[in-house]
């Protein structure tokens, strides 16, 4: 005797099935607000001075572009289409417009530059150039040089303070921390830290700023209005990277020497713990929403580990490539995009199921990550 397939089920069969495909879509390729938003991801390849840029949704690259030989420091502009980086051998910034995907701007800066900030409205972007001892002030609507002073002693970046108003020059040589007027690059006043001074972190309030000092294994706790050290904090190594809590009250500094995080208190100028987090644990990126989740390249293993901040607790590692580097969240935080600097590839891990989703080919020795999420016209 035949039987006959009962509609209803065939029906509630169907729905599943399609439910179950619009799932699966939904963990392999993160979802835009907008048909007309556009979300890329560009790497810069150190090996050969190009820039890779991947589109997030499609998971490939849709343009390479010439930057120039040794490029780092890249940064989403804050308020262009744009995405700004240096040539640390070419002595010169760069600069991309991300809608017609091609380089825009080429603006002289010196020899050894290393990174670039911009002032908070977006109008000007600031440079040191650690062989030329020199820090350029460059217009970013007309991608033109308006001001160089020279500071000498191995400057190796320049941070703008929140207010915009003061910029911070860790001058490595000379171990001290230069603080310029930021609109006529006029000396303000000097403040000595530790021993080779390199990174700067500044509070969202202005009020201190933390300076990683390679030559001493420490951090250097600088009060910004009293202009005055406050402390020089003990990490046992040389700092690898800073990760700022989202309320700001813990900074997490990497340590790869030693395997460990270590966790200071920016109320107090305290050490308050130091925790193993894998085999050599570089940079690393912040989730912004709570639970506040911390996400650690770790170098030797190939590994991203996951650490929940407030119950100071690593979660299993997730498999990446070989030695990850920089790492960003793309904006709604599902997906996480790390560099891996030795298999040349970028990583794409879905953020909720902790797992790796797919590696993207890149460019050779890829070491920079910055995102872009703009409009199409």
């Amino acid at each position: 005797m035949t039987r006959t397939l009962n509609p209803r089920l065939l029906l509630a069969g169907l729905l599943l099935l399609a439910l179950g495909v619009l799932v699966l879509g939904r963990e392999q390729r993160p979802s835009l607000l907008r048909p007309d938003l556009r979300l890329h991801a560009y790497v810069a390849n150190t090996g050969n001075g190009t820039l890779s840029v991947v589109d997030v949704p499609s998971l490939s690259v849709v343009n390479t572009l010439e930057v120039g030989p040794r490029p780092s420091g890249l940064r989403a502009h804050p308020t262009r289409d744009e995405i700004w980086g240096v040539s640390t051998h070419g002595g010169y910034v760069w600069v991309v417009d991300a809608r017609q995907g091609r380089v825009t701007g080429r603006i002289p800066v010196g020899d050894g530059a290393f990174a670039l900030d911009f002032s908070p409205d977006g109008q000007r972007a600031f440079v040191a150039a650690s062989r030329t001892g020199t820090v350029t002030v460059i217009d970013c609507e007309s991608k033109q040089a308006i001001r160089t002073a020279s500071i000498g002693k191995e400057p190796w970046l320049a941070r703008v303070t929140p207010d915009g108003r003061t910029l911070l020059v860790p001058q490595r040589a000379a171990h001290q921390l230069i603080l310029l007027d930021a609109e006529s690059l006029a000396t303000l006043d000097s403040v000595s830290v530790a021993q080779g001074p390199e990174h700067v972190l500044v509070l969202p309030d202005g009020s201190k700023a933390f300076v990683s000092a390679s030559g001493a294994g420490q951090v250097s706790v600088v009060d910004l209005r009293q202009r005055t050290l406050l402390a020089n904090l003990p990490l046992g190594s040389p700092a690898a990277s800073f990760m700022l809590k989202p309320d700001g009250g813990e900074l997490f500094v990497s340590t790869p020497d030693r395997n460990s995080l270590t966790i200071l208190n920016t109320w107090t100028d305290e050490v308050t713990e130091t925790v193993m987090a894998g085999d050599r644990p570089g940079s690393g990126t912040m989730a912004i929403g709570a639970p506040y989740m911390l996400y650690l390249s770790d170098q030797a293993s190939g590994q991203v580990r996951p650490f929940v901040c407030d119950l100071r607790r690593l979660l299993p590692p997730i498999q990446v490539g070989r030695s990850p580097g920089a790492s960003l969240l793309t904006p709604d935080e599902e997906l996480l995009l790390v560099v891996n600097e030795e298999s040349d590839d970028l990583a794409v891990v879905r953020v909720r199921a902790q797992s790796l989703l797919t590696l993207i080919p890149v460019g050779p020795s890829p070491r920079g990550l910055a995102l872009k999420l703009f409009t199409a016209r």
